[in-house]
């Protein structure tokens, strides 16, 4: 079987959780580099738990690598200085 065929089969029904940082930060006053990458983001249809010191969605694995690289060009694009991204198993 093809690896790419296991993937799809090992990850089916599940969703990976991606947390997210944007800098610079500053509490409370979100710059446009942050709320870019959230908007990023939720233009895939993902909703984000938008926090003061970080953000989380959860999405399907076969997008996730696809949502991240949106989420990273549009804080990049819009003045954002180092971007941390966490992605973890998500629901079991």
């Amino acid at each position: 079987m093809p690896a790419a065929r296991r993937r799809v089969r090992l990850y089916a029904g599940r969703v990976l959780e991606v947390s997210f940082t944007v800098e610079p930060f500053v509490l409370g006053h979100p710059g446009p580099h942050v709320l870019a990458a959230v908007d990023a983001v939720r233009d895939w249809g993902v909703e984000v738990e938008f926090g003061p010191f970080g953000s989380i969605f959860a999405v399907d694995p076969a997008d996730v690598g696809k949502v991240v690289g949106v989420l990273l060009d549009a804080a990049y694009r819009n003045g954002a200085t180092h971007v941390t991204v966490q992605v973890g198993g998500g629901d079991e």
